[in-house]
């Protein structure tokens, strides 16, 4: 009788547990990311699949955060650098690619309806991201490039940048990889 009580139980917590599960699914918005210690929230809708990160075929005579091509699901992608993309300016700053490279790394695909099939390498996942997580709107970094949308700050007084993909992949600059 004890066993059935408890097979009970566990259906009910696990029924619970779904509940809620599908409801922080759908009032999501982003993608926390991380990538040389920098904060990003990526728009779920302009995001795809999740991959651990891949050994990846370099190119030659590309541009530094044009990292080369990796075989994913079958199908080639290019992967892009996010931290070495955004951060092109103050490469000094960086941490080396092989220093940053870890059990953590993740390769986040462009959605299919973007027309690109790349990648982004990021340091590491932070989980998902609503609207209610955050507490206001923080100052949008001078010199920004058009695909940063807005700056959020959290309940605990982190900044996030959120990153626009779409604007991303029609910037000149991201499709002229040649260096």
């Amino acid at each position: 009788m004890a066993k059935r009580q408890s097979l009970r139980d566990l259906q009910e917590r696990l029924a619970q547990r779904l509940s809620v599960a599908k409801t922080e699914a759908v009032t999501a918005a982003w993608l926390a990311v991380e990538s040389n210690g920098n904060r990003y929230l990526l728009p779920l809708v302009q995001s795809g699949e999740i991959f651990p990160w891949s050994a990846v075929q370099r190119v030659p005579y590309t541009k530094p955060w044009y990292l080369g091509v990796a075989s994913l699901r079958g199908g080639l992608h290019g992967v892009i650098d996010l931290a070495m993309l955004v951060e092109a300016g103050a490469p000094s700053a960086m941490t080396t690619q092989s220093e940053r490279i870890t059990s953590e790394s993740r390769l986040v695909s462009l959605h299919t309806a973007l027309g690109v099939n790349a990648v982004i390498w990021i340091d590491r996942l932070l989980g998902l991201r609503s609207a209610a997580m955050f507490s206001g709107f923080g100052p949008r970094p001078d010199g920004a490039p058009a695909y940063f949308n807005r700056s959020l700050m959290d309940v605990q007084g982190l900044l996030w940048q959120e990153l626009d993909l779409q604007v991303l992949v029609g910037e000149p600059e991201f499709l002229a990889i040649a260096a």
